[in-house]
């Protein structure tokens, strides 16, 4: 079975979803993003898997379901953490972030008889979803991340490997990405959230 790993911060005011800030406060936006990574670790407990594996920058908090191991994120670019973080794998692994609640278990049931990698673009240009059947850092290592080239430059990394493309999902980076992602998963909590902010004036 796979491996599934989820790459997050410590939901903190000030450290995480900065994007959002304005509309929202910074305690806001932290609200906002721990809803967001309560959702993806609800999904990924649901997900069959051989290991669920929190890579994390931070402290896990209440909102860290059982069943997960729990790493510390190592030093360096985010290339470096990503890499660093298939390196800590020994078979098969699909590695998500914390910037799509919409994700569903069925979208993380991958399968590698057939295929040596799963890449699922982004639609800001950068990529939601990276599966290796063999864990190879050096394939992440130096991609530059956080631009409109990132998912195509990682896509090229997996050059020579029979892929398996999935959905192109929507990352959680503005208010306005905000607004679509709750309407694409409304009964998450993450929908639930920005509804309440809505409620208080927003």
């Amino acid at each position: 079975m796979t491996t599934l790993l989820v790459i997050a911060k410590e939901p903190r005011p000030g450290r995480v979803k900065t994007r959002l800030t304005p509309p929202f406060t910074p305690e806001e936006a932290a609200a906002l993003a721990e809803a967001s990574l309560a959702d993806t670790l609800d999904v990924v407990a649901r997900t069959p898997a051989r290991r669920r594996v929190l890579v994390l920058e931070g402290a896990p908090g209440p909102w860290l379901p059982p069943g997960f191991d729990v790493v510390r994120q190592c030093a360096g670019g985010l290339d470096e953490r990503l890499a660093a973080a298939f390196a800590g794998c020994d078979g098969p692994a699909l590695l998500i972030g914390m910037d799509t609640p919409q994700v569903t278990p069925e979208l993380l049931t991958v399968d590698f008889s057939d295929c040596e990698a799963y890449f699922g673009p982004a639609e800001d240009g950068g990529f939601w979803a990276l599966g290796l059947a063999r864990p190879d850092p050096s394939r992440l290592r130096g991609v530059p991340m956080s631009t409109p080239q990132t998912g195509a430059a990682q896509r090229a990394r997996l050059t020579g490997l029979r892929v398996r493309q999935l959905p192109p999902l929507r990352d959680v980076d503005t208010a306005y990405d905000a607004a679509l992602v709750a309407k694409a998963a409304p009964g998450g909590r993450f929908a639930a959230e920005l509804e309440r902010l809505a409620g208080a004036g927003r």
